[in-house]
């Protein structure tokens, strides 16, 4: 009583029908609209969608609904219930499969809608006689098995209604993938692949040519849901990106529709895939033609991708787009037949003759009168079969062979060794729908045309997939043209096939593949950063820093080089970084190596006239002693810069500024001893003062050996505790260069110099003015300027230029002070040893 009522409560039937245990039960049915029927020991039911507008269902329950017929002919799924009545009368007239048994059909169109598909499947299995008894309304239903539906939406409801009385369902088109699942249809198998594999074939081909920017445009129902979910998710794994995803509601609202349009020509991808039924997609695609949005690349999916109708209104226009379409073959004779519509058999059939008044648009017998603009119709109008492709036919024909070796395999069975309880073999008259679909998940046939058919653990078959291009033919027309194939079972690095030579793409590309992405790709020697608040696909290209490379195209990072390696102009490779040191080939070393030896042999000779003038009274008042010892340590001064030029080494490092510190040290303690005796000398004026006495020759010896002395003993705690060893630098400010330095470890050695330095500065100071017709600490005082000044500019001279030049400027700066020195201190005394002896005269001298 409850399935009765619930029928009712659908429009199935009329009013509900308790029925009783004792005695008739009457099933007030209403006849299936548009069915084709022929009698056989099994009835196959077949569910196809000949019109593809259904009438608008009446929710009101409270009346009988009156018949209405649905519209919009499709030619290609009449084309499909076709290819279901060749089958079967193949498979009836083949004596080695199913001998002494004939299969029958029971077709129905289902509109293409849900409500309409399910009342069809439900008037199969329910049967249609109006009186039956009441023992056999619970009895097995007339149809065991159906064939379709077309749509997933459809095969899902049904399905899912069917799955409970266990009657098997075989689909030729439902591609969803949510159908593999066998907890929910468990009784639910497909000769074509699930749309699982069709995402992976898409994403593929779109990684495969390098689209990284699409859009999407799907149905309002599973197929779309399901199919754009899947593809989404393969697209993640491939790092292509979606600009758009737009939805085809059912209703198809004009404004909806270009909208979707509008969005498609404001992109910038360049990628259009259409997951799509067949329907959505025409509606769809006219109004791409009509907003002339066709310079795009169209993908189709299965669905639609081989229908004849698009090409026969949209013209060249969408020629270059790329479809999947299931594998194809040739069928014998199934050509031939297709031609003719339907037998002579069928030609009187209500339903055929109104598909044949729809499609050649003519009328027959009496109703040419209520129609008198159409032509009579002859019957012997013909279809040019040559435009179809015979992709889902063939899922048709594996569908019904597939149904065929099951109910072989049942014949087979041996009583005992049967597959149910005891070993029981399975009824056949009549067939039980649960048992034949035990042998439909087992069975395993080859096709006449030599494909080996069978199904896995979800009722899948094993997926491939022809790729179909749209092109113009030479009589101007648009052919489906194969340029490759989608095979899963060849693995992952074999699967996906292209043959771009024979493509040809739309939009306008012509031969040339078209390019859609968001963003160029990188070339080497940048790095991609996505920009902010967009997908992943849509990045700047930034330049890699110094001493980073990147040697691939669209790199999401720059590597860095490896220790003594930096990156090339281009930064592709790392290169060899170039040695680099203060060497006496360089002309900044020949320089400094010149002004050193030049240093030192003015030193030498200053040295020499001092020594052959000694006895002279301006020598002799110059403390000849002292100043022979100032020019030695000049001399010593002037020859350690020579110690920083050349390839750093452990001896050379210690010995540059152990000679440096030592040399300098006691070169300033003689001018500080000069400077010390002149002033106290000067100063000391009252009479009977023996001050001078603690400045004799004899303190000053040791004042200048102390200071020496200590600066050795602070140079051999340095060598020991901090020595000043071989070092590099490299990267950073120097680029592409390592140079090899002299690491000074301390500068604690360097601050006995920066005080004695500060000592005699401030006592020359003080002598400045003292009364003297030659007054040496004037001249003392010059030179310690001169080299305090360039001591201080030394050190952010030191610190801003890099590589060698940072040993040149230390160089530059002892040679410098050195000069200093040596110029103010003696070159007037030279003046007038050597070009004014008039002047050096103990008169002369003591003239003031």
């Amino acid at each position: 009583m409850a399935v009765e009522a619930w029928l009712w409560a659908l429009g199935f039937l009329s009013w509900p029908v308790w029925v009783h245990s004792v005695g008739p039960c009457t099933l007030q049915t209403r006849p299936i609209s548009g069915s084709l029927y022929k009698k056989g020991d099994v009835i196959i039911g077949g569910l196809f969608p000949i019109y593809v507008e259904a009438p608008k269902p009446d929710y009101m329950f409270t009346q009988r609904t009156q018949g209405s017929q649905c519209q919009s002919v499709e030619l290609r799924s009449y084309q499909w219930l076709q290819a279901m009545i060749f089958t079967v009368e193949e498979i009836n007239r083949n004596p080695s499969l199913l001998p002494n048994f004939t299969l029958g059909y029971l077709a129905a169109d289902t509109c293409l809608a849900e409500s309409t598909t399910l009342r069809a499947a439900l008037m199969m299995v329910t049967g249609q006689e109006e009186i039956v008894t009441g023992e056999e309304c619970t009895m097995a239903p007339n149809v065991p098995v159906i064939i379709g539906d077309a749509r997933s939406a459809a095969s899902i409801v049904v399905a899912d209604t069917l799955g409970v009385f266990g009657i098997p369902m075989v689909s030729y088109l439902s591609v969803c993938a949510c159908l593999s699942d066998r907890t929910r249809y468990p009784t639910f198998l497909r000769t074509v692949p699930s749309d699982a594999f069709q995402a992976k074939a898409i994403a593929r081909m779109l990684h495969s040519m390098g689209w990284t920017w699409i859009g999407i445009v799907s149905s309002d129902d599973a197929l779309g849901k399901s199919g754009t979910q899947l593809l989404l998710m393969e697209l993640k794994r491939l790092a292509v990106c979606v600009d758009y995803h737009e939805v085809i509601t059912r209703s198809y609202p004009p404004s909806k529709i270009q909208r979707i349009v509008e969005k498609i020509k404001n992109s910038r991808a360049q990628v259009v895939i259409t997951y799509a039924i067949g329907p959505d997609a025409e509606v769809l695609l006219r109004e791409v033609v009509r907003m002339n949005a066709t310079n795009r690349q169209y993908i189709a999916t299965a669905s639609w991708s081989t229908s004849t109708h698009f090409t026969s209104w949209s013209g060249i226009s969408l020629a270059g787009t790329l479809g999947f379409a299931m594998r194809t073959v040739v069928i014998q004779g199934l050509g031939s037949y297709l031609t003719q519509l339907s037998t002579e058999e069928h030609l009187m059939e209500p339903f055929v003759q109104r598909v044949w008044e729809d499609v050649f648009g003519c009328r027959f017998g009496e109703k040419i009168q209520s129609d008198p603009l159409k032509p009579q119709c002859t019957g012997s109008e013909t279809v040019n079969h040559g435009e179809t492709y015979f992709d889902v036919m063939y899922n048709v024909y594996k569908a019904v062979y597939a149904i065929a070796y099951a109910i072989q395999d049942m014949l087979e069975c041996q009583p005992g060794k049967g597959p149910f309880g005891n070993g029981e073999c399975p009824d056949v008259k009549p067939i039980k729908p649960k048992q034949l679909l035990h042998y439909l998940k087992t069975v395993q046939f080859t096709t006449p045309v030599g494909e080996t058919v069978s199904f896995d653990e979800n009722g899948d078959p094993s997926a491939s997939y022809d790729i179909i291009n749209w092109q113009v033919g030479a009589e101007g027309k648009v052919e489906f043209v194969k340029v490759g194939q989608f095979d899963a079972a060849s693995g992952p690095e074999q699967d996906f096939q292209l043959e771009l030579r024979r493509v040809y793409w739309g939009g306008g590309w012509g031969k040339k593949v078209p390019v859609s992405v968001c963003s160029e790709s990188c070339p080497p020697g940048t790095r991609k950063a996505v920009q902010k608040g967009k997908p992943p696909c849509c990045y700047d290209c930034i330049p890699c820093a110094s001493g980073e490379i990147s040697n691939a195209t669209d790199s999401t990072e720059c590597t860095k080089c490896p220790w003594r390696f930096w990156s090339n102009t281009e930064r592709t490779e790392c290169i060899p970084m170039i040695v680099e040191f203060l060497s006496f080939q360089d002309n900044m070393g020949i320089i400094l190596s010149v002004l050193s030896a030049v240093g030192a042999a003015l030193t030498i000779s200053v040295l020499v006239a001092f020594f052959r003038h000694r006895d002279t009274p301006l020598v002799r008042a110059n403390n000849s002693e002292l100043s022979f010892l100032l020019l030695l340590s000049l001399k010593f001064c002037f020859l350690c810069a020579l110690a920083f030029i050349g390839r750093p080494a452990p001896w050379s490092c210690m010995l540059r500024h152990t000679l440096f510190g030592i040399s300098f040290v006691m070169c300033l303690a003689c001018v500080l001893s000069k400077t010390v005796v002149v002033l106290v000398a000067f100063r000391a004026t009252l009479p009977g003062s023996n001050v001078m006495r603690y400045f004799g020759p004899v303190q000053q010896r040791a004042g200048i050996f102390l200071c020496t002395l200590i600066q050795v003993g602070i140079c051999v705690l340095w060598l020991v505790l901090a020595p000043p060893l071989p070092t590099e630098s490299a990267g950073g400010e120097l680029g592409a260069r390592v140079v090899l330095l002299c690491a000074v470890g301390s500068v604690a050695g360097f601050s006995h110099i920066g005080l004695l330095a500060a000592v005699c500065f401030l006592m020359a100071f003080f002598a400045r003015k003292l009364p003297d017709n030659f007054n040496e600490a004037k001249f003392i005082t010059f030179s310690m300027l001169i080299f305090c000044a360039v001591w201080i500019a030394f050190v952010p001279a030191y610190v801003s230029f890099p590589g060698k030049y940072t040993v040149a400027v230390e160089v530059f700066a002892i040679l410098a002070s050195s000069y200093g020195l040596l110029v103010c201190i003696f070159a007037p005394k030279c003046y007038i040893i050597l070009l004014r002896p008039d002047k050096n005269t103990k008169k002369n001298m003591m003239a003031k």
